[in-house]
């Protein structure tokens, strides 16, 4: 059971407590919620690195009175050839152990953007608690230390080796250098001082000095849709957060039974998730427009009462972090930070000791699609930050997720419980799950997806009623860990961290 955490001057919810305690930290020195936001995500990337670090990429929602949307994806190398992965066979990117689909890690141009456009702390303060967890030790979390041996065992990953148990200690001297060397000398000092050199070398002609040199951070026009009341909020493409927006709307028209426990409430909204998903594959790209009003179209495609024979064209595990923030002053961050695939690509620069993500898994190998993978191309991300605000434009909620493609279908659920349910963010939390499954996590859309239900649910059998193939999966398993804090009309701030991530924390002050 997740509890909702109540705070008056300012809240961090994260998937670690000694994130949270490092983004409140900053809080009391006088920081704001990007500050808090950036120090949070700097701990994560040193004890988290089964979900996110320095080596993947970020996307963020800010709200400071207005909503401004930061995409900082990376790019593929000017070295990608699709040509060259069809003549060795391929027909989709490799998933591991191929720096091909490894485009250049946004996440430090990402810290950079936020924090030039809003903090008020220097930035090598900011870093300086992930910087003394990776210089001194931490100990590994439930989730982190079942994979170390293997982890361990891997070139460029020494770090992890000593990890057997929860509560192991991990010194990672790297990253600390790493993170010192970001904040002291900039950008610079990063993508081309020690880590730059070790990806260049690594990449064997992947990447050039001009794509290292080539920041990754955009500031981008966000998407919002009017549902229930309030006005939600995500990133554009080449995020897949249109998904939320379109599922929601959706939703609007179909209507929804008053208890979430019926089996016809769920049937709804997996109607809605695969009414706005099923041409996913298709139609994101970084330079597409997302298809939203076409809410009345997609409804058609809809049986209320039954499976609808919708062309699927995908959702799962996924491993990426999501972290929120509200200041005492109303400031909100909405922050998603990943690797794509748990420890990424299974490739680490050897000097540092970051592992790289896959997020290029997302580029199409077909000749002529708008995702192909080719130099400077931005993949298809399923990275989609939340926020919710009021009809008056003041700020309701800060709300994300991780799972791979099931992120805008838990958001939907999320969204849902608590603005037509009128449930606690820890109710919303806590509550049961279901979402598309199949394949690795991101592959929802490649086929008929089934319908998994997390253990404890009480939607299975009226979903097979309705049509769907339904698999009941262990609780926590594939349903991700979704954080959010509610700003209540009194002031108050209401959190609630997930407790499907075991050592999550909402924090307050």
């Amino acid at each position: 059971m997740s509890e909702t955490r109540y705070a008056l001057n300012g809240m961090v919810c994260t998937v670690d407590h000694l994130a949270s305690a490092a983004g409140v930290a900053m809080l009391d020195e006088g920081g704001n919620a990007v500050d808090a936001a950036i120090a949070a995500n700097a701990v994560l990337a040193v004890t988290a690195p089964h979900m996110c670090g320095l080596g993947g990429d970020l996307f963020a929602l800010v709200h400071d009175g207005t909503v401004s949307a930061l995409n900082a994806s990376g790019r593929a190398g000017s070295g990608a050839d699709p040509g060259r992965l069809r003549a060795e066979g391929l027909g989709r990117m490799p998933h591991l152990y191929d720096i091909r689909s490894v485009p250049v890690p946004g996440c430090a141009d990402g810290w950079l953007a936020l924090h030039e456009r809003y903090a008020r702390l220097p930035l090598a303060g900011l870093l300086a608690p992930a910087i003394r967890l990776a210089a001194e030790g931490f100990p590994a979390s439930p989730l982190l230390a079942p994979g170390g041996e293997f982890i361990g065992s891997l070139p460029g990953a020494g770090d992890f080796a000593a990890a057997r148990r929860a509560g192991d200690v991990i010194r990672r001297p790297g990253v600390a250098r790493a993170l010192t060397a970001l904040g002291e000398g900039g950008r610079a000092a990063f993508y081309q001082g020690e880590f730059g050199k070790g990806l260049l070398e690594l990449g064997g002609g992947e990447y050039t000095e001009e794509d290292l040199a080539r920041p990754n951070a955009d500031w981008v026009e966000p998407l919002s849709a009017e549902v229930f009341g309030h006005r939600i909020w995500t990133v554009p493409p080449n995020s897949q957060g249109y998904l939320l927006l379109l599922a929601l709307e959706i939703l609007a028209e179909l209507g929804t039974p008053a208890d979430p426990a019926d089996p016809r409430w769920a049937h709804l909204l997996v109607e809605s998730a695969r009414a706005a998903g099923h041409d996913r594959l298709d139609v994101l790209h970084e330079a597409a427009a997302a298809p939203l009003g076409t809410a009345a179209a997609r409804r058609a495609l809809v049986d209320p009462e039954r499976r609808s024979p919708l062309p699927d064209a995908p959702a799962g595990p996924g491993d990426t972090t999501y972290l929120c923030v509200v200041d005492g002053d109303g400031m909100g961050v909405s922050l998603i930070q990943s690797n794509a695939s748990g420890f990424g690509s299974l490739l680490f620069e050897p000097s540092t000791g970051i592992n790289l993500h896959n997020r290029g898994i997302g580029f199409s190998l077909t000749p002529g699609h708008p995702a192909e993978y080719g130099p400077g191309r931005r993949p298809p991300h399923t990275l989609c930050p939340a926020l919710v605000t009021r009809p008056d434009g003041t700020l309701r909620t800060v709300l994300g997720t991780m799972g791979g493609d099931a992120q805008p279908q838990i958001l939907l659920q999320l969204v849902t419980r608590l603005l037509a349910h009128g449930q606690t963010p820890g109710e919303a939390i806590a509550a049961p799950r279901w979402a598309l499954g199949s394949g690795t996590g991101f592959d929802t859309w490649r086929s008929a997806p089934v319908v998994e239900v997390e253990e404890g649910a009480p939607w299975a059998d009226g979903l097979r009623e309705r049509g769907h193939a339904v698999e009941t999966v262990e609780w926590g398993s594939n349903f991700g860990h979704a954080h959010l804090i509610d700003l209540l009309p009194s002031g108050v701030l209401a959190g609630a961290a997930d407790p499907r991530a075991l050592i999550g924390a909402a924090l307050g002050r």
